[in-house]
């Protein structure tokens, strides 16, 4: 005979109602509580019925998860599946599912996001990136639908719910690293320039300079599709200066990971003639050779917080948006020398 929510409520203590709203981890119910009722049902081998819970109060219990528009490397990047292993967990714990929405072009993306919204399949999204201009946001906005970022806004930044990293700080963090090494001459190398994350790196690298009085070259602050094919040339040459940069940041570490092929084709060893530094701190970063010196940004963490904040505002609609900032740091490994 199945377990009834009547008999976990009388071992925990507890009214059914309350064991109801343990299933759906409501706020208004403390975690001493949810602790003492999740006891009792594991102890009578309860299992709750969301599906059931779900045609009562008429809620999908499904996030959905927006991808960045067909971009390259997109579904190689093992950020997103961290992010997504923490968001999955979080859903998890709190019985809901999650949905992964992408799209080749706006359009595509739009009548995806339009047609879950009509159906009713989701409660809200995650938008797992943060651009300007960004015509996603500013579609649900215009239909007052919930949803959250992993990154800082762009825009309608008091009203949305974010979950990132201080990104300025971080910057600054790997760019003072190289130079506690002696490193003067550093390259910053990134993608996607348009995402803020990026914008917020490149002030904290060029914040650090200024701050040990290292002047600002431009030169060395280069974007991955300016030398799109032609990154044997650009490298050759600036190895040819007679002083050339010591260190190289890189964006993230698939794009490390590109650095790293072109300059071993060129001979130009990491770390002997060049250190480098990474963000993300993703598995492939402790495989390379040499194993990458990272910034640990807690790919993990990111995706378990923006899931439990956009389940928290669901479930009380009425509460302000909230902003979280995970903390970053610096994994050691052989990729960065003293000079």
């Amino acid at each position: 005979m199945a377990i009834t929510i009547k008999e976990v409520a009388k071992l925990a203590g507890v009214s059914p109602s309350t064991v109801s709203r343990t299933c759906t981890d409501n706020p208004k119910i403390s975690e001493k509580t949810k602790e003492k009722v999740r006891k009792a049902m594991k102890e009578l081998g309860y299992t709750p019925n969301f599906q059931a819970s779900n045609l009562v109060t008429k809620n999908s219990k499904t996030i959905g998860v927006i991808l960045p528009m067909a971009e390259k490397n997109t579904y190689q990047n093992t950020f997103f599946l961290e992010v997504i292993h923490g968001i999955s967990q979080c859903c998890n714990n709190s019985g809901y599912m999650n949905t992964i929405i992408s799209g080749n072009s706006k359009e595509e993306l739009f009548d995806t996001i339009n047609s879950v919204i009509k159906s009713g399949k989701v409660d809200g999204f995650i938008l797992l990136y943060s651009k300007g201009e960004d015509p996603v946001v500013n579609h649900l906005v215009s239909k007052n639908f919930p949803y959250a970022i992993i990154g800082k806004p762009a825009t309608h930044e008091n009203t949305t719910i974010y979950v990132d990293n201080d990104n300025i700080t971080a910057g600054k963090d790997a760019t003072s690293y190289l130079i506690s090494l002696g490193h003067k001459k550093i390259i910053f190398f990134y993608n996607k320039g348009h995402r803020v994350f990026v914008q917020d790196r490149k002030l904290g690298y060029i914040s650090a300079l200024a701050e040990y009085n290292i002047p600002f070259d431009p030169a060395l602050c280069i974007e991955e599709k300016e030398i799109v094919e032609k990154e044997n040339e650009y490298f050759k040459e600036i190895f040819s200066l007679p002083d050339p940069p010591s260190a190289i940041i890189a964006i993230d570490d698939i794009t490390a990971l590109n650095l790293e092929k072109t300059l071993a084709g060129l001979r130009i060893d990491i770390p002997d003639d060049i250190s480098m530094i990474c963000f993300n701190n993703s598995l492939i970063t402790n495989l390379t050779n040499p194993p990458l010196t990272c910034v640990d940004i807690n790919n993990y963490q990111l995706g378990f917080q923006v899931a439990e904040q956009i389940i928290k505002h669901l479930l009380t609609p009425d509460t302000m948006a909230t902003k979280i900032i995970v903390p970053h740091s610096i994994v050691e490994r052989k990729s960065c020398k003293k000079r």
